[in-house]
């Protein structure tokens, strides 16, 4: 192997040498086994007569974004012998470095995630630049540190500290980093070199004691019984408060722990590969490296798009209301100048006081500068004409969802701008079919489909009509990027993508509770399921009203898989008045606290209500519930893979997880299939066979299951099924 495909060594002046992170044909370094094998051939070839000092540094943009997780399923895969062998001789090499006979000092820029700031926790002293991200996140993907960051980091800057990096998983910022005690400097982009260079010389001459410090990490901590409990004991309870029993690695984090800082570091270092192996081999884990790895595909793809695309500089929207105002909000704060068109001066002053009211949410949460809110709000220009609307690149239409309305302004608007700007609707329940007919440039037409609220919701399906031009997609899926959004393209089709999938589940609902199954019981098993909040509730914030126009749209568009002719709980509350949370009274009740926030109650006018449509008195396990919800749900996410609305098994997982907050430690629909198992999964649906079509499998899922097959290939750990249409990027 040759030595520079990852690293190379470089003779600088008075003995100081730098080992350089240059992973040859590449955005970034990544350490993987080829990267190791190079790493570790090329410390074992450091003529160490001649070196004073070592400087490890990166060509990059970033240090070292961490380990390669595309080969993570292949190794976990295998034996824990195996993966064991392998952690513990990347420990070998990361100790032998950190043992080396001089100082050493890392440069850090960019990113040091993961095996990347377990390398730089190797070196004496690290120096970092002001936008620098440190950080271990192993705990996001089901596992913990595996290459002695749970050994070193505790000893680096303490108990208490430690816990909280790696089980919260985020990256800290440089200033966060130097406070913990990371960093040792924090310096401008172009003074890192000289930085490092100056503290590198200061610990050769003597003037820093670098053999200390490096100690503390090779040696037990010396903290008692009480200092460790309470560390310890706090950090469960943090744990406990924000990571439920489905996401084990958080806790693990804190027993091993717990557990390794009586031990020295070769002995602490196995310790933490076997409790690295531990969680390698559950299901959460696999889960959650397929999401990783679909998120990325997904970026990839959409880089794509935004690469063929053309920015937008300046947007507008149609439309003042709480989607419109929330549209304007998350283009001007992210950068693009947008303006805001309504028909009464009431309806702009009701999408100002929307942008503003998230604005001065950001700005309590200290999420936002004061100078970054006027920024934001002079990017916002309300008009009641349509005066600018010659610049616009892109223009959202967000207003009442009827379609001869949406009909007349879209056609409107097509005369008041450029012969290249795009128009996206945002419906939710229209398609983009139905739309289009009154425009002369049906190619420049697509659906933008937000999320509410548009602030917090990361996903938007970037619709493509049948007539929809690529660039058209190419801008609309740039905007979003603009805007730090998650978009998803996907073809038209009642409902899109992510209601057409989430609707059975709904409708799944209603048929418990006509059967009899208590609503508020089934919130309670579906949220120890893991969904952030149950079908009622949810049901409650959509709003009653929304939910029976959205429910008789999907339902008259899939009529083989829906109930006819039957009133369901929706329409009954819906008919009394009881809108949800909007007009304080759905399945549940709901009164505002001293805060102004909204508190749920159980509500026995509910069930009065509810009453009428009930018709059984099932008797149900929560297992039953539970897979009498999850089928529908994911026999519909397979039509829509199969009819090609969405182009890949990883597209689909990632919109439910960003659109709907489907559990992630399920991976999404198909990573929840595959855990099931597709021949018990399939079982399960012809147990369910007397309730219909929605849970009768596709034949092609139960070819699959025949054949004993998955939707993630073990193997590869990406998604081993694409639509017969998946060839548009």
């Amino acid at each position: 192997m040759n030595v520079e495909s990852f690293v190379r060594l470089e003779e600088m002046e008075n003995g100081l040498y730098q080992l350089v992170l240059d992973a040859a044909d590449a955005r970034m370094n990544i350490l993987s086994k080829a990267a190791i094998a190079s790493l570790e051939q090329a410390i074992a070839q450091l003529p160490l007569a001649s070196i004073k000092g070592l400087l490890i540094t990166s060509a990059k943009d970033s240090f070292v974004a961490g380990a390669d997780i595309t080969e993570f399923c292949d190794s976990f895969a295998q034996s824990a012998d195996t993966i064991f062998d392998y952690s513990m001789k990347v420990h070998r090499l990361f100790n032998r470095i950190e043992d080396l006979p001089f100082p050493t000092v890392a440069a850090v820029r960019g990113e040091a995630l993961g095996g990347g700031m377990e390398l730089a926790l190797c070196a004496d002293y690290r120096v970092v630049t002001e936008q620098a991200r440190l950080g271990l996140p192993e705990v996001n993907l089901g596992i913990m540190p595996g290459w002695g960051g749970s050994v070193r980091l505790p000893r680096l800057i303490g108990v208490d500290n430690a816990l909280t990096w790696m089980t919260q998983g985020r990256p800290m910022k440089a200033a966060d980093a130097l406070r913990a005690g990371v960093a040792d400097a924090v310096v401008a982009d172009d003074k890192l070199a000289a930085a490092a260079l100056k503290v590198l010389q200061q610990a050769v001459d003597g003037r820093l004691k670098y053999l200390p410090r490096r100690g503390l990490k090779t040696r037990a901590m010396t903290l008692n019984e009480l200092e460790l409990a309470m560390a310890c004991d706090t950090a469960e309870g943090m744990v406990s408060m924000f990571s439920s029993d489905h996401y084990p690695a958080a806790r693990t984090i804190v027993q091993s722990v717990r557990a390794s800082v009586r031990m020295n570091r070769e002995t602490a270092g196995a310790h933490e590969s076997r409790d690295f192996i531990q969680l390698a081999n559950t299901a959460v884990s696999r889960s959650l490296v397929n999401l990783f790895l679909s998120d990325q595909a997904l970026k990839r793809k959409n880089r794509q798009y935004a690469n063929t695309g053309q920015a937008v500089a300046q947007a507008a929207v149609l439309g003042a209301g709480i989607m419109g105002g929330g549209v304007a909000y998350q283009s001007a704060s992210t950068g693009t100048p947008i303006l805001m068109k309504d028909i009464t001066s009431q309806a702009l002053e009701a999408g100002t006081a929307e942008a503003n009211r998230l604005m001065l949410g950001q700005l309590k949460r200290k999420k936002m500068q004061p100078q970054q809110a006027l920024a934001t709000s002079q990017r916002i220009q309300s008009t009641l004409d349509y005066k600018g609307f010659d610049h616009a690149d892109l223009v959202v239409e967000a207003v009442v969802e009827n379609p001869n309305i949406k009909r007349a302004v879209l056609a409107e608007v097509e005369q008041q701008v450029g012969r290249d700007c795009v128009l996206a609707t945002n419906t939710s329940t229209l398609t983009v079919k139905e739309l289009v007919s009154e425009l002369q440039r049906p190619e420049n037409f697509c659906g933008m489909h937000f999320f509410n609220p548009v602030h917090r919701m990361p996903l938007v399906e970037i619709i493509r009509g049948e007539q929809t031009s690529d660039a058209a997609v190419s801008r609309a899926v740039s905007y979003a990027l603009a805007m730090k959004k998650v978009p998803i393209v996907v073809n038209d089709c009642p409902g899109f993508l992510v209601n057409r999938v989430l609707l059975p589940y709904v409708h799944a609902f209603a048929r418990l509770v006509i059967d009899g199954v208590d609503f508020e019981r089934i919130d309670q098993v579906m949220e120890r399921f893991g969904w952030p909040m149950g079908p009622a509730t949810l049901a409650d914030i959509v709003g009653m009203d929304t939910g029976h126009h959205a429910e008789g749209l999907i339902a008259a568009a899939y009529p083989d898989r829906y109930l006819t002719g039957v009133k369901t709980p929706t329409d009954a509350l819906f008919a009394a008045g009881r809108l949800g949370q909007k007009s304080g009274a759905g399945y549940y009740r709901y009164e505002a606290d001293k805060r102004g926030k909204l508190k749920k109650s159980s509500d026995p006018a509910a069930y009065d209500v509810i009453q009428s449509v009930v018709s059984g008195s099932l008797l149900l396990t929560d297992d039953d519930i539970v897979q009498r919800m999850m089928i529908p749900l994911c026999l519909e996410a397979m039509r829509c893979l199969e009819e090609g609305i969405a182009d890949a098994v990883a597209d689909i997982d990632v919109a439910l997880i960003n659109g709907v907050g489907f559990p992630r430690y399920l991976g999404g629909a198909f990573g929840y299939m595959d855990s099931v198992g597709l021949q018990d999964f399939v079982s399960q649906c012809d147990h369910y066979s007397d309730l219909g079509m929605a849970y009768q499998p596709t034949a092609r899922l139960r070819d699959m299951a025949a054949a004993g097959q998955c939707f993630y290939a073990p193997e590869s750990a990406t998604s081993s099924v694409t639509s017969a249409s998946a060839n548009r990027v």
